[in-house]
């Protein structure tokens, strides 16, 4: 088990990449505890892994809210006595272009980066107290390349990368890697709300996105997961301030 005895911190957990984060670490060791703005997903997630015989706890958090951000780090130390692993893979999808509001770009900021920020300041200090930890943000292509009309999403995505180099910087000279990891197109609950809103079927919607990577085909969030994984474990001892593109080869094209 790559993660035995490691207590891990998954901010929305409850669904899509960040739920299949949660079930791989637990399969892996780690005692987790999710953090989630929507109590009947995360529950759910934090009950999927103790049917499984996992350790996982979750709490109701707003990571944009900085007491409730700090409550996330305290309530895990209260609970599991310390923390070794952050996953900062919360995010909010405001698919806008140079016409979004004011009250649209402070939402898609507040938690996107702030939210972030917020959650992984609190996160360090019991990291620390234990002498190490290890720290992976979610960006997205998005933080590389152009698309059209999603400034407002991109924006925090390119955010996130600079930010992940920075921390790594800072946490340094205390044991702390940060990473981040970089995923394409992945069949998420938005790949199926998609489909409900075009009419289209997964197979339509996989050939569609699937044609602009490489493999010709969407990724799956246990792909993801396991990235995340790699970068969170020991086995990643020497890796800090980087990325990870997850995407099929859609960058390279």
């Amino acid at each position: 088990m790559r993660l035995k005895d490691k207590v891990a911190i998954i901010t929305g957990a409850g669904s899509g990449i960040g739920q299949a984060t949660a079930l791989l670490f637990a399969e892996e060791g780690a005692k987790v505890v999710i953090a989630d703005v929507d109590t009947a997903a995360g529950q759910k997630t934090a009950s999927d892994i103790k049917q499984k015989k996992g350790e996982s706890h979750f709490l109701h958090a707003d990571i944009s809210q900085e007491e409730q951000a700090r409550e996330i780090a305290d309530e895990t130390v209260r609970v599991f006595g310390k923390v070794d692993i952050l996953v900062n893979n919360a995010a909010v999808f405001v698919l806008k272009g140079i016409d979004a509001s004011v009250e649209e770009w402070q939402r898609s900021l507040r938690v996107n980066v702030i939210g972030t920020s917020l959650v992984t300041k609190h996160a360090i200090r019991p990291m620390m107290k234990g002498g190490s930890g290890s720290i992976v943000n979610l960006a997205s292509i998005s933080s590389w390349v152009a698309q059209a009309n999603l400034v407002t999403y991109s924006a925090t995505k390119g955010a996130l990368l600079q930010m992940t180099r920075n921390m790594a910087m800072d946490f340094a000279p205390h044991n702390i890697r940060v990473n981040c990891v970089c995923p394409g197109s992945i069949i998420t609950s938005a790949t199926y709300q998609y489909m409900e809103k075009t009419g289209m079927t997964l197979e339509q919607v996989n050939a569609v996105e699937g044609a602009k990577t490489f493999l010709k085909r969407m990724g799956a969030v246990r792909e993801v997961a396991c990235a995340i994984l790699f970068l969170a474990s020991d086995e990643a001892s020497y890796i800090t301030g980087t990325h990870l593109i997850v995407d099929g080869g859609y960058t390279a094209m």
